[in-house]
């Protein structure tokens, strides 16, 4: 019995020591990708790119519910 629990805390030990000394991990080592549609600055350019050349209406007034 003492033998399973020190090959469980030797277990534990090695896991705990992997996560802290070991090699890093490509999710936190690396900045997050964001796709176009989530950039706000190209949004914003594109929003500016339509309305210069009048493919949307310029936002106006909202018709109130009758």
């Amino acid at each position: 019995m003492i033998y399973l629990l020190a090959l469980v805390g030797l277990v534990t030990v090695t896991v705990l020591f992997w996560k802290a000394f070991g090699p890093v991990s490509h999710a936190s080592g690396q900045p997050r990708v964001t796709g176009p549609d989530d950039d706000p600055e190209f949004l914003w350019r594109l929003n500016r790119q339509a309305r210069k050349s009048g493919d949307t209406p310029e936002p106006g007034p909202v018709d109130p519910p009758q």
